[in-house]
């Protein structure tokens, strides 16, 4: 890894790629001393293990997942690019370094032919105009793209020519594929709305982890940086320590890419594990069940769309325990009352994975005072060049825990 840095030209205006000019092995030291303070709490303890952080080989060109706001131009033009730090003007952009080779330039070409069709962009101050956002998702292992054109309402105006131009695209070897369009005609920041339709195409992109196949629907969670993701899941399952007949639960599965990816290392390994995957999302449920199918794991996984803790709930309800735990919350971290649910089902292990480690040490202290005891926690940068770090960290349930003398957060404390 060598130590020469990066240069962007819309660096400054753009803002998205803040620790550009830092030499990246300085930026890996930086994140490791900042998580070595933060969980002091816990490393401090010599039964928990602080490990190296786990960087990439070449920090660049990792983003398979690209959004692009539309803004309106002079003489009826459309623009794209990124929005200048706290304003609404774009900055034009015609290649981005962290980017998947290709992602850029499809984005231009889109915007192109919006712009010779007429059709409007929207203008986020007046919130007149059509097209608000481009998402466009690259096949990591696959020459397959995915393009979502978020839109102020439905109808859409030279849809048929639109869809030709767009599905003739093909940038370094990928085509688009999945051509949808989702329907966002809220004022919000939100990129997304609730409608999604398909325009052109499969109803899905494929891509590949650790082996495994998967279909992706239009809106499903899929991680962005899949060299780290692979990183990223293989420490989580190795973590987990998988035995025969484990009976695994995945909380917020999404479309049950890390359970999946769990039970296919499992069947590699010559044993079975039974997987149940639990998330509110319906349509994502759905993606989970076609995953399954396509990686012969249909029969050892099952899917449930119910709110994770509401289903903990019941199994406790019922005696019914788990052996491993994985969960992988949004920023905001687990809820008071997600906690206890995953506690009072006793898993022996429970592998927490986190985008924002400040919300899940709050959450580790309060699993730690229910009777789990973080043992090992690994940072990982999926984000090179910004301040963003996701850890893993590992709890085994303590086998002589005396509630009685362990102090556990309130409900008040918690929600801090």
């Amino acid at each position: 890894m060598g130590y020469s840095t990066y240069s962007c030209p819309v660096e400054k205006d753009c803002g998205g790629c803040e620790w550009l000019a830092v030499p990246y092995p300085i930026q890996l030291e930086r994140k490791s001393k900042d998580m070595a303070h933060l969980f002091e709490p816990f490393t401090q303890n010599s039964e928990c293990a602080m490990k190296p952080i786990v960087g990439m080989d070449t920090p660049a060109a990792y983003r398979y997942k690209a959004a692009t706001p539309l803004a309106p131009g002079k003489n009826r033009s459309v623009q794209c690019g990124f929005f200048k730090r706290g304003t609404h003007d774009i900055v034009r952009c015609p290649t981005c370094l962290v980017e998947a080779d290709g992602t850029r330039e499809i984005l231009n070409k889109v915007t192109y032919i919006a712009e010779k069709l007429h059709i409007s962009a929207y203008n986020e101050d007046t919130h007149e105009g059509f097209l608000r956002h481009l998402v466009l998702r690259m096949g990591y292992a696959t020459n397959e793209a995915m393009l979502t054109v978020v839109t102020q309402r439905e109808e859409f105006p030279r849809v048929d020519e639109f869809i030709e131009r767009v599905m003739n695209i093909e940038v370094r070897g990928h085509k688009i594929t999945t051509l949808a369009q989702n329907i966002n005609g809220r004022v919000t920041n939100a990129i997304l709305g609730d409608k999604t339709k398909i325009l052109a195409g499969k109803p899905s992109m494929t891509d590949k982890l650790l082996d495994c196949t998967f279909e992706l629907a239009p809106t499903a969670f899929y991680q962005t940086n899949p060299e780290q993701t692979e990183k990223l899941y293989s420490i989580a399952i190795e973590g987990a320590q998988l035995a025969p007949g484990d009976i695994v639960m995945d909380a917020y599965c999404g479309c049950g890419t890390i359970g999946l990816c769990a039970a296919a290392h499992a069947k590699k390994q010559g044993f079975d594990i039974k997987l149940t995957g639990v998330e509110r999302v319906a349509s994502a449920i759905e993606n989970a069940k076609r995953n399954a199918q396509l990686n012969d794991l249909d029969t050892r996984s099952h899917f449930i769309a119910q709110d994770a803790t509401a289903f903990m709930q019941q199994m406790a309800r019922e005696g019914e325990p788990i052996d491993i735990l994985f969960m992988d919350p949004p920023r905001a971290g687990a809820t008071y009352e997600f906690i206890q649910a995953a506690v009072s089902i006793k898993p022996r292990r429970i592998v927490y994975i986190s985008c924002n480690p400040v919300t899940q040490l709050r959450d580790l202290t309060l699993f730690n005072g229910l009777g789990y005891q973080p043992t090992t926690i690994t940072p990982v940068d999926m984000f090179p060049h910004t301040k963003h770090v996701e850890t893993v960290v590992v709890l085994d349930k303590q086998l002589e825990f005396d509630p009685n003398k362990t102090r556990v957060l309130n409900r008040h404390e918690f929600n801090f």
